[in-house]
């Protein structure tokens, strides 16, 4: 393929990217300017040959750098800008790239949010906010592995240093995040959580530490979510979406207790509990470079796994009629109980997306349903083939030549026989997370002789 060919190729590649993408060679001569920059820039071309000359001068790539401007219609343009160059195999400067990303409307979004926390924070202080406030009597679940993250969580809201609750997607992070909060010393300060995934690096951390006017272009005095939480606590969720040079400037916040506005040059003192959330295990984040060790440690000062509900089996059937009495209160339902083969059905599912999902499984179940009184399985919007981790068809999901009693007693034996692994074996403490009587579990124990 020729040279001319092989561009060709690029500025038709380009020309279908959303963002806006300047080539220029090794003598500055532009060679791709796609529309997307054109539309972007407009009238600002000059600035961005600027900052590709100083790429090429000074062979130094810059990511992530924040730009607002004012296009020909007047209108304030914001973009997060990477600069690179690029070289051939025997290191001679080819070219320079600006690859530009509009971020008008997220930054837009970020200001108003800020403004919404500000008003909030200043809302609940003068008159207190009608916002729904999770506290530990929110939380319900009878397993061992979970009521010992909630007895945790419980002992952690008397302290104020930082916590690290680590969960799947929809095991009630924040849940826990917020019944900590109120239930410490600091339950009449603010109480603000930033997901991390939500804004790229440029916009989060204006968001998190606030910007001086004058810091860069379009900036205003503006304070951030440490500062509006002061005296409270920050949920920082998703922490290890949080760009990894960021992290370490939360880092240093962490260890001096201030901040610095972007673009400003005073230290601010800040009195903020974190609490930070993880959805995929730590060590795999930190083996892959996305979350920082020692940021890691500096967090997990208590450290809360909320087990997923597949581990904790013995709880789903009693959330999933704590969750049918909420549903027939807020539809003005008549549902008394689910059915056997209900319970069946929901026993040999393994949730993926944990409790969030039984959760939305029965309300839809309960908006959907009519003037029965028990839930059939037919009414459960869930596959009907069971997962491995899950009670497998066979023991009782499939009731295709199996009585109704046998296969309700082969999910019992597999709860009996999950509590039992889990505490090691003894029976009180067995009997205990399924929350029954010691004499009645051992009933059971010999009812199926010892065969679970």
């Amino acid at each position: 393929m020729q040279a001319k060919q092989y561009q060709k190729l690029l500025h038709d590649l380009c020309q279908n990217l959303q963002e806006g993408v300047h080539i220029v060679n090794s003598e500055g001569v532009s060679i791709v300017y796609n529309d997307a920059m054109a539309a972007l820039e407009q009238l600002n071309r000059e600035e961005d040959k600027s900052t590709l000359a100083r790429t090429l001068k000074y062979r130094a790539e810059t990511k992530s750098s924040a730009r607002t401007f004012l296009n020909k219609n007047g209108k304030e343009i914001s973009t997060v800008n990477s600069t690179i160059p690029v070289f051939d195999y025997d290191g001679k400067l080819l070219a320079a790239v600006e690859v530009a990303k509009d971020i008008t409307e997220i930054k837009t979004l970020s200001n108003t949010i800020l403004e919404m926390q500000a008003t909030s924070a200043s809302t609940r202080s003068n008159a207190g906010a009608k916002i729904k406030n999770y506290l530990f009597s929110d939380i319900v679940g009878r397993s061992k592995n979970f009521t010992d993250a909630l007895q945790k969580a419980v002992k952690a809201a008397a302290g104020s240093v930082s916590v690290l609750i680590y969960g799947e997607t929809g095991t009630g992070k924040e849940l826990f995040a917020q019944s900590i909060h109120f239930a410490g010393d600091r339950k009449a300060q603010p109480f603000l959580a930033q997901n991390c995934a939500a804004l790229p690096e440029s916009l989060l951390e204006g968001l998190l530490f606030g910007t001086v006017k004058g810091g860069f272009t379009g900036a205003l005095d503006r304070q951030g979510l440490f500062e509006q939480a002061d005296g409270g606590t920050i949920l920082l969720d998703e922490i290890s979406a949080m760009p990894y040079n960021l992290q370490s400037k939360l880092l240093r916040v962490l260890q001096e207790k201030y901040i610095r506005r972007i673009g400003g040059t005073k230290d601010i003192p800040v009195d903020v509990r974190v609490i930070a959330t993880l959805n995929e295990e730590p060590q795999k984040l930190i083996e892959s470079g996305r979350l920082r060790k020692d940021l890691y440690y500096r967090l997990k000062i208590i450290e809360i796994l909320i087990p997923p509900l597949r581990e904790r089996p013995d709880d789903i059937i009693f959330l999933a009629e704590t969750f049918l009495d909420k549903y027939n209160k807020k539809f003005d339902r008549q549902i008394w109980m689910l059915s056997d083969e209900a319970k069946c059905k929901l026993l040999s599912y393994d949730f993926p997306g944990n409790v969030r999902e039984l959760e939305n499984i029965i309300m839809s179940a309960a908006a959907l349903s009519g003037a029965e009184h028990v839930l059939s399985a037919g009414a459960l919007d869930i596959p009907e083939k069971s997962q491995e981790t899950g009670v497998s068809c066979g023991e009782c999901g499939d009731t295709q030549g199996v009585s109704l009693d046998e296969y309700i007693r082969a999910a019992e034996k597999k709860i009996i026989k999950k509590a039992l692994a889990s505490n090691g074996g003894n029976i009180s403490k067995a009997a205990n997370s399924l929350g029954i009587q010691r004499q009645t579990l051992q009933y059971k124990l010999k009812k199926y002789g010892r065969s679970v």
